[in-house]
């Protein structure tokens, strides 16, 4: 009888509710076994042990990486992402970070070295790819139905702020509304586009309705940029915190081409429930709907590739220095 082969083991580091929430859907999964939870929260921390009864629970980092694991899940404060990364992969461990992997370009590039130095796996959050309307939405590009796909228009408006004060920090987080939320569609943008060169990066960016300066102590609570490809393709993203929006949330992601167009839309103001339509002309039709547990699918797949024996690095991680490159251009820095 073929031995069964042992789950990866995961160490989880950072348990608010985002952090749960994921390891929620690794252990619904079956991907991978709970091994350890580390929150200096210890109320944080009991909660998530719930969802993992036998898992261990340490107080540090430091503890988490003394156990025999094979992965860490970090969902901390964005200030130490990088650190903690850095950290896991030193001691030989993949990673799976909360975006985003660094406040900025110079220490996402950090982590993705160290990834390919050690050939560890490395994954970051961006759940939206992983919606069944966008992963339709993308088909349909990569296809080539659309013809050229030259220009796209990418929105995120949320009527509510991030309820930490360390996001309003922008030593501890790098930014406001566009790296918390902008960052998502930077990164669809240039998934989709096939990460091509970006040929020039202009932005406004607002705080409390005036513009923000290089250099604030301020974050950003409204941004617009605007990017020029290298084909001379154009990409609009905005985004806001706490915007008189009329609802909840404006979540929309289209992209236009020669032979038709798609778009990515939230549904009365949800958070979490989407469409993906597309467009003929001025006809439209609906190839994704609701329901759909999208949330925790990153996640699960990073997990997958770990358990597959994909632990070494993926090259794909590269991309992800370019969206930081992007936001840097955009904060001018």
């Amino acid at each position: 009888m073929k031995k069964k082969q042992a789950l990866p083991r995961l160490g989880f580091l950072g348990t608010g509710w985002i952090g749960r929430h994921r390891m929620e859907a690794i252990v619904k999964s079956g991907e991978a076994e709970v091994a350890a939870i580390a929150d200096l929260c210890p109320e944080s921390a009991r909660e998530a042990g719930t969802l993992a009864p036998g898992a261990l629970v340490v107080e540090s980092l430091e503890e988490l990486l003394e156990l025999d694991l094979d992965g860490v899940v970090i969902a901390t404060p964005s200030a130490g992402h990088c650190y903690h990364a850095l950290r896991a992969l030193d001691r030989g461990l993949a990673v799976f970070c909360q975006k985003p992997l660094g406040r900025n370009a110079e220490e996402a590039q950090l982590v993705v070295a160290a990834a390919r130095a050690v050939n560890r796996l490395l994954g970051v959050d961006f759940s939206y790819r992983y919606t069944d309307a966008i992963q339709k939405m993308h088909q349909l590009v990569s296809s080539g139905e659309l013809g050229q796909v030259y220009a796209a228009d990418l929105v995120f408006h949320n009527a509510y702020g991030p309820d930490k004060d360390w996001f309003y920090d922008p030593e501890l987080s790098g930014g406001g509304c566009l790296m918390d939320l902008g960052s998502h569609l930077v990164d669809l943008a240039l998934w989709f586009f096939g990460y091509p060169e970006v040929r020039s990066v202009s932005s406004s960016i607002f705080s409390g309705g005036e513009r923000l300066k290089v250099g604030s102590r301020k974050v950003e609570d409204y941004a617009v940029v605007s990017m020029v490809l290298e084909d001379g393709h154009a990409v609009r993203v905005a985004c806001s915190w706490n915007v008189s929006a009329g609802r909840d949330a404006v979540i929309e992601s289209s992209f236009y081409g020669t032979h038709g167009g798609v778009s990515f839309k939230n549904v009365q103001g949800s958070f979490y429930d989407f469409v993906a339509e597309r467009f003929r002309g001025t006809s439209t039709e609906t190839i994704a709907a609701p329901p759909d547990e999208w949330g925790g699918r990153c996640a699960v797949a990073w997990a997958r590739q770990l358990r597959l024996g994909g632990n070494g690095f993926d090259p794909q991680a590269e991309q992800l220095v370019r969206v930081a490159e992007v936001l840097d251009a955009a904060y001018g820095r």
